[in-house]
Protein backbone atom coordinates (compact mmCIF):
# COMPACT_ATOMS: atom_id res chain seq x y z
CA UNK A 1 0.00 0.00 0.00
CA UNK A 2 2.95 3.03 0.85
CA UNK A 3 6.53 2.85 0.87
CA UNK A 4 9.19 4.90 3.16
CA UNK A 5 10.87 4.84 5.74
CA UNK A 6 7.72 4.39 8.01
CA UNK A 7 4.58 2.62 6.51
CA UNK A 8 1.96 5.54 7.35
CA UNK A 9 -1.67 4.25 6.05
CA UNK A 10 -4.81 6.61 5.77
CA UNK A 11 -8.07 5.47 6.15
CA UNK A 12 -10.25 8.19 5.79
CA UNK A 13 -8.88 11.23 7.41
CA UNK A 14 -6.70 9.43 9.91
CA UNK A 15 -3.08 8.32 9.25
CA UNK A 16 -1.73 5.44 11.56
CA UNK A 17 1.26 3.97 11.59
CA UNK A 18 1.24 0.38 11.08
CA UNK A 19 5.08 -0.48 11.51
CA UNK A 20 8.76 0.40 10.29
CA UNK A 21 9.30 -3.09 9.02
CA UNK A 22 6.26 -3.07 6.80
CA UNK A 23 7.75 -0.47 4.38
CA UNK A 24 7.55 -1.43 0.72
CA UNK A 25 5.01 -4.28 1.63
CA UNK A 26 2.11 -4.94 -0.13
CA UNK A 27 -0.87 -5.74 2.88
CA UNK A 28 -4.12 -6.18 3.40
CA UNK A 29 -5.92 -4.37 6.09
CA UNK A 30 -9.12 -5.97 7.63
CA UNK A 31 -11.13 -3.12 9.43
CA UNK A 32 -13.17 -4.60 12.87
CA UNK A 33 -14.84 -2.16 14.93
CA UNK A 34 -11.82 -1.43 17.82
CA UNK A 35 -8.87 -2.96 15.70
CA UNK A 36 -7.13 -2.67 12.27
CA UNK A 37 -5.80 -6.02 11.15
CA UNK A 38 -2.70 -5.52 8.75
CA UNK A 39 -2.03 -9.17 6.87
CA UNK A 40 0.21 -10.49 4.34
CA UNK A 41 -2.03 -10.89 1.07
CA UNK A 42 -1.18 -14.41 -0.35
CA UNK A 43 -0.99 -16.14 3.19
CA UNK A 44 -3.20 -14.01 5.12
CA UNK A 45 -0.60 -14.44 7.92
CA UNK A 46 -1.46 -11.34 10.77
CA UNK A 47 1.69 -8.99 10.42
CA UNK A 48 0.55 -6.44 12.91
CA UNK A 49 -2.35 -5.35 14.81
CA UNK A 50 -3.35 -1.91 15.89
CA UNK A 51 -6.44 0.37 17.28
CA UNK A 52 -9.12 1.65 14.66
CA UNK A 53 -9.07 5.52 14.30
CA UNK A 54 -12.35 5.50 12.14
CA UNK A 55 -16.31 5.61 13.15
CA UNK A 56 -18.67 3.20 11.61
CA UNK A 57 -19.96 6.71 9.34
CA UNK A 58 -16.18 6.85 8.02
CA UNK A 59 -15.49 3.03 7.40
CA UNK A 60 -18.72 2.74 5.60
CA UNK A 61 -17.65 6.05 2.75
CA UNK A 62 -14.14 4.48 2.15
CA UNK A 63 -13.97 3.66 -1.55
CA UNK A 64 -12.97 0.66 -2.49
CA UNK A 65 -13.59 -1.08 0.54
CA UNK A 66 -15.19 -4.71 -0.04
CA UNK A 67 -16.32 -7.05 2.60
CA UNK A 68 -14.03 -8.87 4.72
CA UNK A 69 -12.58 -12.60 4.33
CA UNK A 70 -11.91 -14.91 7.57
CA UNK A 71 -9.91 -12.76 10.45
CA UNK A 72 -6.37 -12.97 9.50
CA UNK A 73 -4.46 -15.69 11.73
CA UNK A 74 -0.96 -15.51 13.28
CA UNK A 75 1.69 -17.53 11.58
CA UNK A 76 2.15 -20.97 13.07
CA UNK A 77 5.59 -21.59 14.55
CA UNK A 78 7.93 -19.50 16.53
CA UNK A 79 8.15 -15.39 15.86
CA UNK A 80 11.95 -14.46 15.86
CA UNK A 81 12.19 -10.66 17.65
CA UNK A 82 14.89 -8.61 18.59
CA UNK A 83 15.39 -6.74 21.76
CA UNK A 84 18.18 -4.49 23.60
CA UNK A 85 19.01 -5.09 26.89
CA UNK A 86 18.24 -2.11 29.30
CA UNK A 87 21.52 -0.30 31.16
CA UNK A 88 20.41 -2.96 33.80
CA UNK A 89 20.66 -5.91 31.71
CA UNK A 90 16.31 -6.52 31.43
CA UNK A 91 14.52 -7.23 28.34
CA UNK A 92 10.85 -7.21 27.47
CA UNK A 93 9.11 -9.28 24.96
CA UNK A 94 5.20 -10.15 25.05
CA UNK A 95 4.96 -7.78 28.38
CA UNK A 96 7.57 -10.38 30.24
CA UNK A 97 10.17 -8.83 31.66
CA UNK A 98 13.61 -10.97 31.64
CA UNK A 99 16.63 -10.10 33.80
CA UNK A 100 19.80 -11.37 31.16
CA UNK A 101 22.02 -9.33 34.50
CA UNK A 102 24.16 -6.20 33.92
CA UNK A 103 26.83 -7.75 32.15
CA UNK A 104 24.28 -8.06 28.90
CA UNK A 105 23.46 -4.16 29.26
CA UNK A 106 22.75 -2.26 26.41
CA UNK A 107 23.24 -4.90 24.26
CA UNK A 108 20.67 -6.78 21.09
CA UNK A 109 19.63 -10.12 21.86
CA UNK A 110 17.52 -12.46 19.68
CA UNK A 111 14.42 -14.04 21.30
CA UNK A 112 12.43 -16.55 20.05
CA UNK A 113 9.04 -16.92 21.26
CA UNK A 114 6.77 -20.01 21.00
CA UNK A 115 3.41 -20.20 22.67
CA UNK A 116 4.74 -21.87 26.10
CA UNK A 117 8.43 -20.27 26.08
CA UNK A 118 11.33 -18.20 25.28
CA UNK A 119 14.45 -19.29 23.61
CA UNK A 120 17.13 -16.08 24.49
CA UNK A 121 20.30 -16.09 22.33
CA UNK A 122 22.96 -14.04 24.39
CA UNK A 123 26.53 -14.17 24.18
CA UNK A 124 26.90 -16.98 26.65
CA UNK A 125 24.36 -19.38 25.13
CA UNK A 126 20.62 -19.13 24.90
CA UNK A 127 18.49 -19.18 27.82
CA UNK A 128 15.25 -20.60 28.11
CA UNK A 129 12.34 -18.81 29.95
CA UNK A 130 9.10 -19.92 30.23
CA UNK A 131 6.41 -17.91 29.04
CA UNK A 132 4.19 -16.43 32.04
CA UNK A 133 1.66 -14.22 29.37
CA UNK A 134 -0.50 -14.92 26.52
CA UNK A 135 0.23 -11.62 24.69
CA UNK A 136 0.94 -11.69 21.05
CA UNK A 137 4.28 -9.96 19.49
CA UNK A 138 3.74 -6.40 18.94
CA UNK A 139 7.13 -5.50 17.72
CA UNK A 140 9.57 -7.05 15.80
CA UNK A 141 12.57 -4.60 16.24
CA UNK A 142 14.51 -3.94 19.36
CA UNK A 143 14.59 -0.04 20.18
CA UNK A 144 17.40 1.87 18.82
CA UNK A 145 19.88 3.27 20.90
CA UNK A 146 19.27 6.85 22.58
CA UNK A 147 21.85 9.50 21.34
CA UNK A 148 23.42 11.77 24.18
CA UNK A 149 22.94 15.32 24.17
CA UNK A 150 27.31 15.25 23.25
CA UNK A 151 26.35 12.92 20.38
CA UNK A 152 24.18 14.65 18.54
Amino acid sequence: MAAGLLFHVSPGQHIVLAAEILGGQRVGIRIDDKTLSFFELTTRHLLRTRPNPLTPAEVARLRGARPAGPPPQPAAGPEQVQRRASNSGVVMVVGQKVALGRVHAGKSVTIHVTDTELAIACDDGTRLVRRTTDRPVRNIRASRPRRLAADA
